[in-house]
């Protein structure tokens, strides 16, 4: 046979070394800290200074909105009758008084002779600034001439104070119910010529539910 291969390690031999190589694999466990940071948005900040600008705008208009025009006044007895019957809510727009003269026919809130303790008294203009206004046979007549186009009293009873030609001053009105036998006016003594800064505002409308509510008409 041929040559007999010895498997057997031969006594003395030297033994190889096997170096074991060394993992230089490293798995460090580091932590990403994690940085919320917080980024303002100026869009964001303008738009939400723009909301409030406008809440407070749109606040500031309904507060003088129910200063100057909402007022709310509950009328008092029949003067007004038919045009405002007693216990009727209306508006009273307290800014026309300054921004302009009252006309005719118009109808108004007042305090007679600026007594803060009594009522609200809700009349119609009759006399104006300057005028001389007087009650003869049932018929008003302004600066001697008969009114025939005050169509809201047909027959005044009772003259009063108008008996005898009344002048008014450069701020003073002569005021009438549409009622007269149903209250009080300028032809009583205790109520007389209503000055301008007695007046508290002109009536323009009328919350009560029912045929009334609206605008007051002139």
């Amino acid at each position: 046979m041929g040559q007999e291969i010895n498997f057997r390690r031969q006594r003395g031999g030297k033994k190889r070394k096997v170096k074991k190589k060394k993992n230089h694999l490293k798995f460090e466990d580091k932590k990403k800290k994690l940085k919320f940071e917080k980024k303002k948005n100026p869009r964001l900040i303008r738009q939400i200074i723009i909301w409030a600008a406008e809440i407070a705008v749109a606040c500031a208009v309904a507060v003088l909105l129910v200063a100057f025009f909402g007022h709310r006044i509950s009328n008092s007895g029949d003067a007004m009758t038919p045009s405002i019957r007693n216990g009727e809510v209306v508006l009273v727009d307290r800014l026309v008084i300054d921004m302009k003269e009252l006309s005719r026919g118009q109808i108004v809130a007042f305090r007679p002779n600026g007594n803060k303790e009594v009522h609200f008294y809700v009349r119609r203009v009759a006399g104006l600034p300057g005028e001389t206004v007087q009650i003869k046979e049932g018929k008003l007549y302004i600066d001697g001439e008969e009114l025939k186009n005050y169509e809201y009293v047909s027959e005044i009873r009772d003259a009063g104070i108008a008996a005898e030609p009344v002048k008014l001053g450069a701020d003073e009105y002569f005021l009438l119910g549409d009622n007269p036998q149903g209250g009080e006016d300028s032809r009583s003594s205790e109520i007389g010529i209503v000055k301008k800064e007695d007046l508290y505002g002109k009536v323009w409308f009328n919350t009560t539910s029912g045929d009334h509510f609206g605008i007051v008409k002139k």
